[in-house]
């Protein structure tokens, strides 16, 4: 079972807040979600802290 994250991220294509949600994932141990902005389909990452 992966968790996942719904909330703000920001989007470098469109300069903007978007709210979106992705899969939480541990890259050197710090908790990272990973989405697709819902307008441009870009990726997304947000940094949530240390696991």
């Amino acid at each position: 079972m992966s968790e996942t994250y719904t909330g703000e991220f920001y989007c470098v294509k469109c300069k903007q807040k978007r709210e979106a949600t992705g899969d939480v994932v541990i890259t050197n141990n710090r908790r990272m979600a990973k989405g697709v902005c819902p307008v441009c389909g870009t990726r997304l990452n947000r940094i949530l802290g240390k696991a």
